[in-house]
């Protein structure tokens, strides 16, 4: 991923394009995702998809990156080699304040650009598993995915408020998000946690192949987040949305947003919101996790990071923001 960031600047630099009447520099940018099957990915080739459109007037050209997801993102925007990254609402407000897994690590720099979609907290488990609720999973062999990802960083801030650790576990896997549902259903973890938009893939694929079940996440510890951290709503995966799950499933979670940096150039983030919303309908057809995007909503949920200048440009030519 970083040869690749230091490969398109310098290729950018070498590559010319035509925007209008003359020719002048073509920009490579690059969004980071997550997992090739998750819908981060789908943000970012949604993104790219839109702003490549045009490119031949904007000069800019967009590339979406699979990579570990929310927390690497940020570190890796952090670094100047990414240009925007998909992030979830609680991840971005601890990178701009400084807490959790970003203690004494605040990144000021850091920019809201708009939200996107929910992501409820889900939990699968074999439905061999013996596991009704969330506490059943003590003892188990879980999954709390990969180091950078947001989901990781939410299931040890919820094993936090539980007063558990990962000793608890009989296995803590670290799988990555595309890596849990094939396990899951190969009998190598009993259940996994995951932040996603739904429908997701990565949930349909093992409760169509091996019939797991979703379980709900609430009770006092739950209450307790959601009542203490502005980021976290209550959420609901409606029933019948995936095989073998007839039943709504209750939970929690949080928003996918796109952040970038302070030094990302103005008409940079001014071309790629713009890219979005005057396309907003295109864009909300690429995923059905897309499907119930409001620009007013858009430009203010799960966004505690200042707006990047470029894009409150764009939302004050539009009459959303003053």
């Amino acid at each position: 991923m970083r040869s690749y960031a230091r490969i398109a600047a310098i290729t950018g630099s070498l590559t010319l394009v035509a925007t209008g009447p003359g020719f002048s520099q073509e920009k490579f940018i690059t969004v980071g995702t997550g997992g090739v099957t998750g819908v981060y990915y789908a943000v970012g080739g949604a993104i790219c998809r839109l702003l490549n459109k045009d490119r031949k007037v904007h000069g800019i050209r967009c590339s979406a990156e699979s990579t570990g997801g929310s927390a690497f993102n940020v570190n890796t925007i952090k670094a100047g080699e990414l240009d925007f990254g998909v992030s979830q609402s609680d991840v971005h407000y601890q990178a701009l304040k400084g807490q959790g897994a970003f203690k004494d690590k605040a990144y000021p720099d850091l920019r809201a650009v708009y939200s996107l979609h929910p992501e409820p907290f889900t939990v699968l488990v074999r439905k061999e598993a013996g596991i009704s609720k969330f506490e059943d999973v003590k003892g188990k062999r879980f999954n709390v995915g990969n180091p950078g990802s947001g989901h990781r960083i939410s299931v040890e801030q919820l094993l936090g408020e539980l007063g558990w650790q990962l000793s608890d576990f009989a296995l803590a896997s670290e799988l990555k998000a595309d890596e849990q549902g094939p396990a899951l259903c190969d009998n190598k973890i009993d259940a996994f946690f995951y932040a996603v938009g739904h429908p997701s893939a990565n949930i349909q694929d093992p409760t169509s192949t091996c019939g797991a079940k979703l379980i709900s996440l609430t009770g006092p510890a739950i209450d307790a987040l959601v009542k203490e951290y502005p980021y976290f709503a209550r959420a609901t995966i409606p029933g019948g949305l995936y095989a073998a799950n007839p039943r709504p499933t209750q939970t929690y979670g949080v928003l996918a947003t796109l952040i970038t940096s302070a030094k990302t150039p103005d008409q940079v983030v001014y071309a790629l919101v713009k890219a979005t919303f005057d396309n907003l309908d295109e864009f909300k057809g690429l995923h059905p996790a897309f499907a119930q995007l409001e620009p007013a909503r858009m430009v203010k949920d799960g966004l505690s990071a200042p707006l990047h200048p470029g894009a409150l440009k764009y939302y004050a030519e539009k009459g959303w923001l003053k």
